[in-house]
């Protein structure tokens, strides 16, 4: 059933161009689906005139795309409204009452929850009602360190975190160069052999690892050496999670994107950046909402477009200047401009 509502709910049969007024005020709920009447008028919806010709013929997503063109869904990654302390049900309500299509949380924030009295059953049920999905989520396990007691601890640790991912239906959870960051010299195959384990340990969890790309990490900075370390693995579900920023931050060149399918780039993180300070100083506080600064968004989507398949794009913002405002105006700006990217993107690649 949670296989078919995700289909649904996320592609969903547009419910305004139903002739049933009574179909369209059941379904229909401030401009949203609700879960609970959709699950329960889901069997109109093979009466509906218009609507069903040898299965969907038209499909609507949140972010108002037919299910031809849309390649990619929107989540909010919750360090984006992370500073305004509200926790992880907020985090969620606030991205549903944005527009978003998923959520990315901190695996902090679901650990908080979960000491705090809180039912990870519930949470999982919360988020679906809300008509959101968990695309991945955010840890910084420690799984690629030299230091054998320290790297063990990391897969404790990544362990725990991807128990309380599967706990919600997250899928995925992001495997950043956490604990090899600092200094360099890492061998690539080593790193290669280490991912693999997390990979293995991911397949027994239920949550893939993505292994993140960080700009400011000694060993893997860029997009060539993550991809040679996803595929050095051997593993059918390694994966790579990029992030505009990061790609600047560590001197990838964009259209590197290109030679990514969909399956080893399944989530992106979508910010920009401003000119100035230079790529040697700038840091995550100079993020900033998709197309307001100088990154080379609509070559890096189309670059995803070019590629086919289905990606998601994940907010993901920082800083005082995001935190000090409220937080549903800023998720609904983020997505607001996310869209415009997207759109800006499919139209030049026409």
């Amino acid at each position: 059933m949670n296989g078919i509502y995700f289909l649904v709910v996320n592609e969903y049969v547009g419910a305004e161009d139903s002739d049933d007024p009574k179909f369209r005020e059941e379904i229909m709920v401030n401009g949203r689906l609700s879960r609970r009447k959709l699950l329960a008028g889901a069997c109109m919806l093979a009466g509906t005139p218009g609507l069903v010709k040898h299965g969907f013929s038209r499909t609507i997503t949140r972010s108002g795309a037919s299910s031809t063109e849309a390649q990619f869904s929107y989540c909010l990654n919750t360090a984006t409204i992370r500073g305004q302390k509200l926790g992880i049900v907020k985090e969620a309500e606030i991205a549903s009452r944005a527009g978003y299509d998923a959520i990315e949380p901190w695996v902090d924030s679901i650990d908080q929850y979960a000491k705090g009295g809180g039912s990870l059953r519930d949470l999982k049920k919360r988020i679906q009602d809300l008509g959101l999905s968990v695309e991945s989520a955010i840890a910084f396990p420690e799984y690629l360190a030299d230091d054998d007691a320290v790297r063990a601890k990391g897969f404790e640790k990544a362990k725990g975190a991807m128990d309380l991912v599967a706990q919600i239906g997250g899928k995925r959870i992001a495997a950043p160069p956490a604990g090899a960051s600092d200094k360099p010299g890492l061998s690539l195959e080593r790193a290669a052999e280490r991912y693999r384990a997390m990979l293995e340990l991911g397949d027994q969890m239920g949550v893939v690892p993505q292994l993140e790309l960080w700009g400011f990490s000694q060993n893997l900075h860029r997009v060539s050496e993550c991809a040679f370390v996803a595929i050095e693995t051997g593993h059918p579900k390694a994966c790579i999670l990029p992030d505009v920023f990061h790609l600047y931050k560590g001197g990838s060149n964009a259209g590197s994107l290109r030679l990514l399918s969909a399956g080893a780039l399944q989530v992106f993180h979508m910010n920009d950046y401003p000119s100035d300070p230079p790529r040697e100083r700038i840091n995550d506080t100079f993020r900033t909402y998709p197309g307001d600064g100088t990154a080379p968004l609509r070559q890096i989507v189309r670059s995803l477009i070019e590629t086919g398949g289905s990606r998601v794009l994940s907010l993901e913002l920082f800083g005082r200047k995001f935190w000090d405002q409220d937080a549903l105006a800023v998720a609904r700006t983020g997505l607001e401009k996310m869209r415009r990217v997207v759109s800006a993107a499919r139209t030049s690649s026409q």
